[in-house]
């Protein structure tokens, strides 16, 4: 065997000693450098491979005065191409190590040039990564994106950058119009989003190659959002007042408004400058931006008030005073100190108050409270809001096609108003109250199809019939129950006076929260159990005791047996035995921070496990529940599976819905409230929808077979099946939620009959078939006993309308809004199809509920004809309109032309659909059955369709 292998050659190597790195600098340093005296130079050293100290030699130049890589030109772009391609892949690990290098390499890349080269790596680093190569030939360019990352983060770290940068224009651009060019340029690198997007890819690839590095701030659209807002208000409290650079931050802050982050830009500089008392500056600079952008940055900042100061608490209508609150008159100052002398913006607050054009305003009754504070110190203003308020409040078609929470939201605007004008001018509201707008309204009201919308009508006209009328004359319409209370809140409204605030109030509630957050830390800390037993030394003399061989006396002692086995015992390691398990918790604060404690496995898993039925036992019983009810909600709708348990999907889901019907009017309210305005994922909004779609129906008491096994059966042969991390991944497509599950088990039955109908018709006549009579008792067996149904009353108000009024806002406020995307919008739709289905056909709100369930169905028509689960959606949206509205003549004599067109579409539907995949059968039947539905209704009611719809 050792012939088979004959040496060639032979060479001894000596093995030299691994260096420290920061003993291979300084000897580095020590060799000679290329001394650098000019840019010239600068780039002819970085072309040739540098050492260290030569690499030293060129960053110190290129940082000292009058150098500056700022300047287009050809030898600056290379002397930057240079440090990017070249220096940072050979030295970074190196010049992170040597902070002061590091720092003037994030200086000399802090410009326009710098930025744009290393993007432009960036780019073509995700590039690479994302061809497919031979084997042998893919390169890892993961490492050269971490460090990009590390100096993209050190040059644009500093909260003043951006006036670095401004201040290097003004000092070395040449003329006026090379200064504004650069400055366009950055400002288009970091306002507009390319900085953000590109980064973002990178971090995606990062994620792709299992990195261990955390997300960097600069691909967060958030935080980047806050540190440009930070960077505009450096700019703003500057000393320079000079034309030149007023205009350059107008123009970064109106650019940063097409970011995507309005909210989080105009929210990180309004606390800064609230905290500093600059709201005078930040109203100067507004004033300078064109007339659209004052808009977009008004609502913007009624959208960060709205978050930052008023709390997210349900409005209680009860027949009480409505007290004076320091924050509403605060950001009234606030708001007034920006739109004092601007027209424009006035105007503007008024059509948005009026029109509901701004979703702030028309889900924060505060806000609504503070704007029209504002507004009131301006007649003209207040009384061309009320005038506006009272020819919308009472138009027909208004009353008709709008939803309930934006009509709420106007009839608690105009009553409001009502008081600020009688208080200024009572002359002008009985003018108003006696016009043909208000008595006209006042008739189309009452007529109303929808109970809500005449009530609406009843208490406003109540309520202004008693400011201007005289007790004999006064409107007198009877109520009853809870509708009496809430009448006497809307005569409250018109009492209400908010005086305008001071900021500086606003400015200590800010500064208050971090105190607040450190004593909840503090709170959860001390609750934390310790991790290890604790050990008790003995202080004082001691008892020994003095073992010998001749005290082995004792034998014949019979000994005593081994107890059984723990199952905690079965391992051999002392150390994994666990004594002090967790006990299930009794009272909910421990539910809460077991639910917290999520670096504690088992106590987290038990508390998410026990969380449902806790709730639920806990409901009825005291107000411990709902005192936390809230709170409750918020931890477990942003709850992470960090710890990968079994069912946490379903345990969540189960506990969500037990806080949902705790208190089902605050909760749905809260629940729909937070889907659209809270910082939530895909996967947690879907599960508020399913908490508001399967509560509903066990509130109405339906019971719900295909959704009370939760958990998947387990499969007969887990050795078949991939790990658990890997089966969530390739499973994830799978539609499996409780709400499509349900949706589909539904149409199933529903369509069942209309296959039977078709069947019979098609085996031939009805007299030839045996029919099977079955015995008295066994059809009382199968008969449902009626039950009542809770959700009726609490339904339309707290379910339906804040879901379908926040979309509709949310929608033509943003063209590609995430609510209409194909992710969100299947599972919206089969939310509100269960909660009209679960209300029942009795329920009185039913007309308004269909009506606008019908026009946002009629709506997103071409957004289903590109997607099959929107399409799917909507045609059981239809389905379900026309199954649970049993009275068809209100139907046809209502909604004909709705009807007619929705036939007309869903034929166009089935007649495009080709058979072939299970999915496009499931959508034929749909189909079929809306048309079948559809021309029942037509077919029985045509002579009277046809008058209605002459003009159709």
């Amino acid at each position: 065997m050792t012939d088979f292998l004959t040496p060639i050659s032979t060479k001894k190597v000596k093995t030299k000693d691994v260096e420290p790195l920061s003993k291979k600098i300084q000897n580095l340093e020590v060799r000679d450098a290329i001394s650098i005296k000019s840019t010239d130079s600068a780039l002819e050293a970085l072309k040739n491979e540098p050492d260290w100290g030569t690499v030293n030699n060129v960053l110190t130049y290129l940082t000292s005065d009058g150098v500056n890589l700022l300047l287009p030109g050809p030898l600056f772009a290379s002397i930057a191409h240079q440090l990017v391609n070249t220096t940072i892949p050979s030295y970074w690990r190196t010049l992170k190590e040597s902070k002061p290098q590091a720092a003037q390499l994030a200086r000399i890349l802090r410009n326009p040039t710098g930025l744009g080269h290393i993007t432009t790596r960036l780019r073509s680093l995700i590039t690479d990564s994302r061809q497919r190569k031979g084997p042998g030939t893919a390169r890892d360019t993961s490492e050269h994106i971490e460090d990009l990352f590390d100096v993209l983060d050190g040059v644009l770290r500093d909260d003043a950058t951006s006036s670095f940068v401004l201040n290097d224009i003004q000092k070395y651009g040449k003329n006026a119009m090379q200064k504004t060019l650069i400055w366009k340029e950055y400002v288009s690198q970091t306002a507009s989003g390319k900085i953000l997007s590109i980064a973002a890819e990178a971090e995606d690839v990062l994620k792709k190659s299992e990195s261990s590095r955390d997300g960097s701030w600069i691909a967060d659209g958030s935080r980047f959002a806050a540190w440009l807002g930070r960077n505009i208000a450096v700019l703003m409290k500057s000393d320079d007042k000079s034309e030149e650079h007023s205009t350059a931050v107008v123009e970064l802050c109106s650019k940063s408004l097409t970011l995507g982050y309005s909210d989080r830009v105009v929210g990180s500089l309004c606390s800064i400058l609230i905290d500093d008392d600059r709201i005078e500056t930040l109203r100067d600079f507004m004033s300078r931006m064109k007339t659209f952008e004052q808009r977009k940055f008004l609502n913007a900042v009624i959208a960060f008030v709205d978050k930052q100061y008023f709390p997210s608490i349900m409005v209680d209508k009860e027949d009480t005073s409505i007290t004076a609150s320091k924050p509403i008159s605060s950001v009234a100052g606030l708001l007034y100190s920006l739109t004092k002398d601007n027209d424009v913006l006035k105007e503007h607050l008024v059509s948005a108050l009026a029109k509901s054009t701004i979703p702030s305003l028309s889900e924060s009754f505060a806000a609504r409270r503070s704007v029209i504070a504002a507004l009131s110190k301006d007649d003209d203003k207040i009384h061309t809001l009320l005038e506006n308020s009272i020819r919308l409040f009472g138009d027909s078609v208004y009353i008709k096609h709008t939803p309930i929470v934006q009509q709420e939201a106007l009839a608690q605007t105009l009553a409001l108003c009502c008081g600020y004008v009688q208080r200024s001018q009572a002359m002008f509201l009985t003018m108003m109250a006696k016009s043909t707008y208000h008595t006209n309204g006042m008739s189309n009201r009452i007529g109303a199809s929808s109970p809500r919308a005449r009530f609406l009508g009843i208490a406003v006209g109540i309520a202004i019939s008693k400011m201007v009328d005289k007790p004999e004359l006064q409107l007198k319409i009877e109520l009853e129950g809870a509708d009496i209370t809430e009448a006497r809140w809307y005569q409250r409204l018109t009492e209400v006076n908010d005086k305008l605030g001071s900021t500086s109030d606003l400015k200590a509630q800010d500064k208050a929260k971090p105190l607040t957050k450190q004593s909840g830390r503090i709170l959860k800390s001390a609750l934390k159990p310790s991790k290890g037993p604790a050990i008790t030394e003995i202080q004082g003399p001691r008892v020994v005791e003095i073992l010998s061989e001749s005290e082995d006396e004792d034998g014949d002692l019979l000994s005593y047996e081994k107890p059984d086995s723990d199952p905690e015992d079965e391992t051999d390691d002392p150390e994994a035995v666990t004594r002090n398990k967790p006990t299930a918790p009794v009272y909910i604060r421990d539910l809460i921070a077991g639910l917290r404690d999520q670096e504690n496995y088992d106590r987290h898993e038990l508390a998410l496990a026990t969380a449902a039925s806790l709730i639920r036992r806990k409901a009825n019983f005291g107000t411990e529940v709902i005192d936390h009810l809230e709170e409750l909600a918020t931890i477990l709708t942003g709850l992470q599976d960090n710890s990968e348990l079994e069912e946490f999907a379903q345990q969540r889901q189960q506990a969500l819905i037990a806080v949902l019907l705790a208190k089902p009017a605050q909760m749905a309210q809260w629940f729909a409230r937070s889907f659209f305005s809270g910082d939530y994922s895909l996967t947690q909004r879907i599960a508020m929808l399913t908490t508001l779609g399967l509560g509903a129906r066990e509130l109405a008491g339906v019971k719900d077979s295909s959704t009370d096994n939760l958990i998947p059966p387990k499969p007969s042969f887990p050795s078949k099946q991939l790990p658990p991390h890997l089966h969530k991944m390739y499973t994830a497509n799978q539609n499996t939620s409780p709400v499509s599950k349900l949706t589909s088990s539904m149409a199933r039955d529903m369509l069942s009959p209309l296959a039977s109908q078709a069947a019979d018709q098609l085996t031939g006549p009805n007299i030839l078939k045996v029919r099977t009579f079955s015995s008295r008792m066994e059809v009382e067996k199968k008969r449902q006993k009626p039950i009542p149904n809770a959700l009726a009353q609490v339904v339309a108000d707290n379910f339906f309308f804040p879901l379908s009024g926040r979309w509709w806002l949310q929608v033509r406020n943003s063209n590609d809004s995430i609510y209409a995307s194909t992710h969100l919008l299947p599972p919206f739709l089969q939310t509100l199809s269960l909660l009209l289905n679960a209300s029942g056909p009795n329920t009185l709100s039913l007309p308004q509920m269909t009506r606008e369930f019908w026009d946002l169905l009629l709506s997103v028509r071409g957004l289903a004809g590109k997607d099959k689960a929107v399409l799917n959606a909507v045609l059981f949206g239809f389905l379900m309109l026309l199954e649970t509205n049993e009275n068809k003549e209100r139907v046809a004599t209502e909604h004909g032309k709705e009807l007619m067109e929705t036939q007309a579409w869903v034929k166009m539907v089935f007649d495009g659909l080709g058979a072939g995949s299970e999915e496009d059968e499931r959508v034929r039947v749909l189909a079929a059955g809306v048309v079948v539905r559809c021309g029942e209704v037509v077919e029985k009611y045509q002579r009277r369709m046809a008058g209605a719809l002459m003009d159709y």
